[in-house]
């Protein structure tokens, strides 16, 4: 555990010290151990953990609440709610699973049962700018990948039919209201369950809504434009609520979108449909890199309707990677130079979403509207993230990111959820002292963000994919951990569990890598390692 806390003690630097006690700290640094709590191989549910592992933490999740919102499931619930429905998880880094706990949680919060299905809300209370009951577009691809964890898959079906089919119902429909990788996050969620009638009944609403999408922001030369507000990070460096500019973030939504159509086309027997969308990705990829790609800053940047480069690196150049946008080459993995680079977007705090160097950093406000300019927001981090856990899972070119990297980016981003030493997820954070800049009641457990997907299928590794083989790619560093278990996840109609026990000693289920699916061993390995297991 020291190698946390000396972790810890190097994010926060000085200015930890001015804004939280050492006990407040240490209510969150050291949690309980974990549970010893163990089942048998072969019985139904989870394989080697039990509930109860989490249920301390439940309890102070409900002790600190203040109950004001209620919504599909109470507190009182929670715990038998999370026990039905998500992946148990246990590790020696205590914030990591303490946050995962909190995480799943928070998000079980804003279930809300409407009329139409049930849907996730982003705001704990009203906010006026939102849609019927409270529905917002924004971070719909991260409620997607997240949810699509849930072992019963009629809450994320459902909010995500929403979206297509009751939301242009109400008197004020909001999708369009922000731009969205929805197609790709469908396809991430039928890559987890497999549910090829949800994906014939979502198609054709989904093929007609990237037409709309085009229609509204394709502009002549094929590339996408958007207003920084309608990207949902407004006072952004580069944005504007008045200019076209052509961003990477809609472009790389839009071609994500564009992939995952020509592969849902392609898995329900539209060969042709496929083969249209297909090319239209190849098309707009091919786009992004002629001409959002800044040669001189290695950068993707926001371009002007003039033909000129924002002349700002912003953390939104990362997110053509959370697609595998960029081609396999030297020159654009070197953009991730920036990521630790203390001057680019490393910081005591996290991820900042412009390099600090900039003359505009922070520039736009503390805290008044809802600045992009340099704060760390969660939304943010996730997708970076998942950009980089993509860059080192699937391409050769990483220059110097690593498993370590992504480690301790993530652990920061686990740590910084905090307040007063308690969990917490607010909207954006001061980058050196953490402080949560939207502080009022609308900001509590802002579901706005991913971190259970980020634990699964990047920190763990499970790839959700086609076919029967189940690839399980870690990134935890060689020698970080000598244990940890992620059991009963649900994937391709299996219960699947990633169990690491260096020694044996401490689930007492044998030594090294096994992956049980449905309770008995299917692989095993000396090592923390790569591994493909057969689900048949």
């Amino acid at each position: 555990m020291k190698s946390v806390w000396r972790r810890q003690r190097q994010y926060a630097a000085v200015s930890l010290v001015a804004k939280y006690t050492t006990a407040a700290l240490l209510s969150i640094i050291s949690l309980p151990a974990v549970s010893q709590n163990s089942g048998q191989p072969g019985e139904k549910g989870p394989v080697i953990l039990r509930p109860a592992i989490m249920q301390e933490d439940v309890a102070s999740f409900n002790a600190q609440d203040s109950g004001d919102v209620v919504n599909y499931v109470d507190n009182a619930h929670a715990y038998q709610w999370l026990s039905d429905n998500i992946p148990l998880f246990s590790c020696p880094d205590t914030t990591l699973q303490k946050i995962y706990y909190f995480r799943w949680w928070s998000f079980r919060k804003h279930l809300v049962k409407t009329p139409y299905g049930f849907i996730f809300t982003e705001f704990i209370t009203p906010v006026k700018f939102g849609g019927a009951f409270n529905s917002i577009s924004s971070a719909l691809g991260h409620q997607i990948y997240e949810g699509r964890w849930l072992h019963d898959p009629k809450y994320i079906q459902a909010y995500t039919s929403y979206w297509m089919f009751a939301d242009p119902k109400q008197k004020k429909p909001g999708f369009h209201r922000f731009s969205t990788w929805i197609d790709d996050a469908v396809y991430g969620l039928f890559l987890v369950g497999q549910d090829s009638a949800f994906l014939q009944k979502m198609l054709p609403a989904l093929s007609a809504d990237y037409k709309k999408w085009e229609a509204e922001k394709q502009l002549p030369d094929g590339l996408f434009w958007q207003f920084d507000v309608r990207d949902a990070m407004e006072e952004s460096i580069s944005g504007s609520r008045t200019q076209k500019n052509r961003r990477p973030t809609i472009n790389s939504y839009m071609y994500g979108n564009a992939l995952a159509l020509s592969r849902i086309n392609q898995i329900l027997g539209q060969p042709q449909a496929a083969a249209y969308y297909r090319k239209k990705a190849r098309d707009l990829r091919q786009m992004v890199l002629d001409s959002l790609w800044n040669a001189k800053a290695t950068f993707f940047e926001v371009k002007y309707p003039n033909g000129k480069f924002a002349d700002a690196r912003e953390e939104i150049g990362f997110i053509p990677w959370y697609f595998n946008l960029p081609t396999d080459k030297k020159q654009y993995a070197e953009a991730w130079e920036q990521l630790t680079d203390t001057t680019g977007f490393s910081a005591p705090w996290g991820i900042t979403t412009a390099e600090r160097r900039h003359p505009l950093f922070r520039t736009h406000g503390s805290g008044h509207g809802c600045e992009w300019d340099g704060a760390v927001w969660p939304y943010a981090t996730t997708q970076t993230l998942k950009g980089l856990s993509n860059l080192l899972n699937n391409y050769k070119h990483h220059n110097h990111m690593t498993a370590r990297v992504f480690y301790d980016a993530l652990h920061k981003y686990a740590w910084a959820q905090q307040k007063d030493g308690k969990p917490f997820i607010g909207e954006y954070q001061d980058e050196k002292t953490g402080f949560w800049l939207r502080n009022n009641p609308r900001s509590r457990y802002y579901n706005h963000s991913g971190f259970a997907d980020l634990i699964i299928s990047d920190l763990v590794g499970i790839k959700p994919a086609l076919g029967d083989k189940l690839a399980i790619r870690p990134l935890i560093p060689e020698g970080q951990w000598a244990w940890f278990c992620l059991d009963n996840v649900r994937y391709h109609g299996h219960a699947i569990t990633v169990l690491w026990d260096k020694d044996g000693r401490h689930y007492g289920h044998g030594k090294g890598l096994q992956i049980f699916v449905d309770g008995k061993v299917r692989a095993r390995s000396r090592k923390l390692a790569p591994i493909t297991v057969s689900l048949k």
